[in-house]
């Protein structure tokens, strides 16, 4: 199986089994029967592959990078046909190509959808399609950590003091991931509540917000929130899948409180204000300001959440902060700041260099010693020319099956950097349902590439088109 590693997705089917389980209590709690037998066939499937994975796979110490990547895309195909099940299984005779669409939306923390209206469906099933991006967030996270070697020294840097992970640090690490990560969600939760947002939106939300999804448990995100509080609740916690998932623990337990384990935070911090004082100062004289702070925080953490506010003339500007995004590790998408902001940093230093041969000038990060050095700037480089060259295939094969112009690029933004569409966008009345079937398949394919490190696609190109 071109030495994939199905032993490490094992413990993915077996959250799957446990979701399952919750969702197949909560439909007998609340008499919730339409859907019921879908789950059950659901457990039963996840439970053979976890048990088979887990007996059959092998765990090679000394697995290429080549065969970890291959495992993750793997991945990323088989586990949201599992989710699939209870889409294709329900009631609301969906064929297969719309279920898998709209599992791997969520996998995928993209948030499309070919549901028209979300009121027509059970609570059930709504809640279902948040877990699905609750555990893509995780599987996402996860894959980091077992990809990390692909990564820059300074990345791991703000990880690990290790320049390389072993099965014990990895897993070390993994539980670390698992624990934060759910402590988080229930702390969304549990704040969601406080703030007088229905328990049952409150936990889609959570389950939404942590793993930078774009599902609502409603049809619009004003049906949900009724006051300003609840809408600067949601704009702050929106902020945790912006920054790295481990910022508030390191914040909070490190000892050593080494520098290098913030220097990526502390420029996103400085990044946010300055977003937020451009738009306070100059896009809000006729709006809100927190629906301005909703827009904003929504876009840079990838999730795509709107109020139905007009404004179209900053439909291009939304855009930017979502090809930005957040961490590195985190769950939001996006080329990532600290990149374009090195690269930028890196080109003036060489425009710099020559237009004043005498001076020195250093390629470090601000709060750091970092130097970042050329084989970073090459994959930094090659990332961003790995999305343009996505882009324009996305969006040529989106204007060629029908789509128009303005729509298939914005929609080619969104779905690379797996963001949901809405009115903030110019995307909201966007239907999925009737698109054709290769229109669909190229969304789930670059759904998947958005999410997987864009470098990675490189290295498989190299490993299959040039063979030395």
């Amino acid at each position: 199986m071109f030495g994939l590693q199905i032993k490490y997705l094992s413990f993915f089917f077996g959250i799957i089994s446990i979701l399952s389980f919750f969702n197949i209590i909560y439909s007998y709690y609340f008499n919730l029967y339409l859907n019921l037998d879908t789950y059950y066939i659901t457990l039963v499937s996840s439970i053979i592959i976890f048990l088979t994975f887990l007996k059959f796979g092998k765990e090679n110490k000394k697995i290429s990078i080549f065969d970890k990547i291959l495992t993750i895309f793997f991945g990323y195909l088989l586990i949201p046909l599992i989710l699939s099940i209870p889409f294709y299984f329900s009631i609301y005779n969906l064929t297969f190509l719309n279920s898998f669409f709209e599992s791997i939306s969520g996998f995928t923390s993209t948030g499309f959808t070919i549901f028209e209206n979300i009121k027509l469906i059970d609570q059930s099933l709504i809640l279902w399609r948040s877990s699905i991006q609750w555990i893509g967030g995780l599987y996402f996270l996860f894959s980091i950590i077992y990809l990390i070697d692909i990564y820059d020294e300074s990345f791991k840097k703000t990880l690990t003091n290790f320049t390389s992970f072993n099965s014990s640090e990895s897993f070390k690490q993994a539980t670390k991931i698992f624990i934060l990560y759910s402590s988080l969600t229930v702390l969304i939760f549990i704040l969601l509540n406080l703030f007088s947002i229905r328990t049952f939106d409150s936990l889609n939300l959570a389950l939404t917000i942590i793993s930078s999804g774009g599902f609502l448990p409603a049809n619009d995100l004003s049906n949900i929130i009724k006051d300003n509080s609840q809408v600067i609740i949601i704009s702050i916690l929106m902020l945790l899948s912006f920054f790295s998932l481990f910022f508030i623990y390191n914040l909070l337990f490190s000892k050593k409180n080494n520098i290098n384990f913030f220097y990526e935070d502390l420029h996103l911090v400085i990044y946010l204000i300055a977003v937020i004082t451009i738009f306070f100062l100059f896009f809000s004289f006729n709006y809100n300001f927190s629906y301005n702070l909703l827009a904003i925080t929504s876009s840079i953490s990838n999730i795509g959440f709107s109020l139905n506010t007009q404004q179209s003339n900053l439909n291009f500007i939304y855009l930017i902060l979502v090809i930005i995004g957040g961490s590195f590790f985190s769950t939001s998408s996006g080329l990532r700041f600290i990149k374009i902001y090195s690269l930028l940093k890196f080109s003036l230093n060489q425009i710099l260099s020559f237009s004043k041969p005498k001076n020195v000038f250093m390629n470090k990060l601000i709060f750091t010693k970092i130097n970042f050095n050329l084989d970073e700037i090459n994959k930094y480089f090659l990332s961003i020319i790995i999305f343009i060259l996505s882009f324009f295939t996305l969006a040529s094969l989106l204007s060629l099956n029908g789509v128009d112009f303005i729509s298939s690029l914005k929609l080619s933004i969104l779905t690379l950097m797996n963001t949901v569409n809405s009115s903030i966008y110019g995307l909201d009345n966007f239907d999925f349902n009737n698109l054709a079937f290769f229109t669909k398949y190229c969304l789930i394919f670059f759904m998947i590439v958005g999410r997987i490190e864009l470098l990675t696609i490189l290295l498989l190109i190299k490993k299959f088109l040039f063979k030395s």
